[in-house]
């Protein structure tokens, strides 16, 4: 059983000091970027076993003592070993790493339909670099507090897990992208396609399901009904998709399908020879990844080559085509977080110019720089809708919000103003001036499908609170600008030197 010495109820405070505080004894020791491989999955089985004893001693309560009645599967949400009980290790002196793996293992062996492979493939045993002692202050620290239910509601102990993550990213330099994605941006992106009670959520690259979560938290924060949300997400990282589910568990949820593997090349979710539809679909793909089967994707198997085969260098428009293949018919839509290059770069020229015709593009936003998690490069979102609404049809909305950020201590995001002034504008889908506009889907062909925003929406100029901190988001926007206006500029002369042409020729042949 759990301490009964243990102080009830966790504050938020000590909470994350709680959590931060079993990173800070493997600092020295491993490197932060694989603090997360260990720390998870140790916070995740000492919740497990104490919310265990919780139900234990529920149902002993109930029953006035009857231990067999109290052991019954059905009134415990996970099935905890004897063995593998967390008091179990934490008795153990010399092989703790193998103890550790063997409970682990057990607990998944328990609970085959839910808990297969949840806690990664960490190497419990190395001692060269996690000797005895070491894991023994992790047990200690760990078992310093009661993780219940009644001392750390799901809902808190979520929040604190989003904490460890953030944590775990600040700390893993460029690597960091691989499992966590900018919240403010995710929260942008689900209050863009506001998902409703019932439907079903996809994300094909889901890192540690913060996309997932967000639309959980969207309804709950609205006190609507998110209990029978139905969540999908595919992940190729066996330890982040590991992460990703006990994230989700933590938060209390329990009707979700997160499955490992490579989206491009095996698709998880499919329904006979057809992938499966979603309502709704957040991701942020890999950025531009190089090694992908393209030969492949050239005859794909499930038909989602319907604009052509992205370059070798380039599977941004290969995880594009998937989510447009993904999403019903006609309540399916999309927000994806892409690199600007997407919008303009020849070499995908001919599947933009698909894209275009094809009617699903609705809104391209863009971001200011910094908010790619440890990269100083400007964000775009694009929103595809299956089924636009009758006035919207042959057209885009661009958004220029690339001056929509504000930078405290090292860190890019957006205030909940920014999101609310995104937000607003995409809904109102109208002109604004130097912030949106609606263009036709014909307009964009004259630009040659060039979807860069300063072609389109011209940026105000802003005076620079703190100019040292924003001069290179300046620079960066200016240069923008800068292109933009010279193709704009290009394209104008190549029209009127075709134009005269024409008319030279028209006096030739009259000659």
């Amino acid at each position: 059983m759990a301490d009964k010495t243990l102080t009830p109820h966790i504050s938020p405070f000590t909470l994350e000091s709680y959590l931060w505080g079993a990173a800070t004894l493997l600092r020295g020791h491993i490197d932060a970027g694989d603090y997360k491989q260990f720390i998870f999955p140790l916070l995740f089985y000492k919740r497990l076993c104490d919310v265990y004893d919780e139900e234990l001693a529920l149902a002993l309560k109930e029953s006035g003592g009857d231990e067999e009645y109290a052991l019954l599967p059905e009134l415990h949400r996970f099935q905890i070993p004897e063995q593998a009980h967390w008091r179990m290790v934490r008795t153990q002196v010399k092989d703790v790493g193998k103890a550790i793996q063997d409970a682990l293992r057990a607990i998944e062996a328990a609970n085959p339909d839910t808990l297969y492979s949840v806690f990664g493939d960490a190497q419990w045993t190395n001692k060269d670099r996690l000797p005895d002692h070491m894991l023994r202050e992790l047990i200690e620290h760990f078992s310093s507090q009661n993780l219940s239910l009644a001392n750390c509601p799901e809902d808190e102990l979520g929040v604190g897990y989003e904490f460890l993550i953030k944590k775990f990213a600040d700390d893993s330099g460029h690597t960091a992208a691989e499992f966590y994605t900018n919240r403010t941006v995710v929260h942008l992106m689900t209050e863009l396609l506001q998902p409703k009670s019932g439907e079903s959520i996809y994300d094909p690259t889901c890192g540690s399901a913060g996309m997932l979560l967000s639309a959980v938290t969207h309804l709950k924060g609205r006190n609507k009904e998110w209990r029978n949300l139905r969540l999908f997400g595919q992940e190729r990282n066996l330890l982040t998709s590991a992460i990703g589910r006990m994230n989700l568990f933590l938060h209390g949820l329990e009707d979700f399908n997160i499955v490992r593997g490579d989206t491009l090349s095996n698709p998880a979710f499919v329904a006979g020879d057809q992938l499966m539809r979603f309502d709704v679909v957040l991701a942020n793909p890999p950025y531009s990844i190089k090694q992908w089967d393209r030969e492949a994707w050239s005859a794909d198997t499930w038909g989602r080559n319907i604009y052509g085969t992205p370059p070798q260098g380039r599977a941004d428009y290969a995880f594009w085509q998937h989510i447009i293949k993904s999403m019903q018919a006609k309540s399916g839509r999309c927000a994806i977080l892409f690199p600007h290059g997407v919008l303009f770069r020849n070499e995908e020229l001919a599947m933009r110019e698909k894209l275009v015709s094809h009617d699903v593009l609705e809104c391209v936003l863009g971001l200011g720089p910094n908010l790619f998690y440890n990269s100083p490069m400007e964000a775009c979102v694009v929103i595809c809708r299956m089924h636009k609404p009758r006035e919207r049809r042959n057209k885009v909305l661009l958004i220029n919000a690339v001056n929509e950020v504000t930078r405290e201590r090292a860190q890019s995001f957006l205030a909940e103003d920014h999101i609310q002034r995104i937000v607003a504008a995409y809904r109102a889908f109208d002109d604004e001036d130097g912030f949106g506009r609606v263009v036709s889907n014909e307009e964009i062909r004259q630009n040659n499908c060039n979807l860069s925003i300063p072609l389109y929406v011209r940026a105000p100029i802003q005076m620079a609170v703190n100019v040292s901190e924003n001069q290179a988001s300046y620079g960066a926007s200016n240069l923008q600008q800068a292109i933009a206006d010279w193709q704009k500029s290009s394209l104008a002369l190549r029209t009127s030197m075709e134009e005269l042409f024409k008319i030279l020729n028209s006096i030739n042949l009259k000659g």
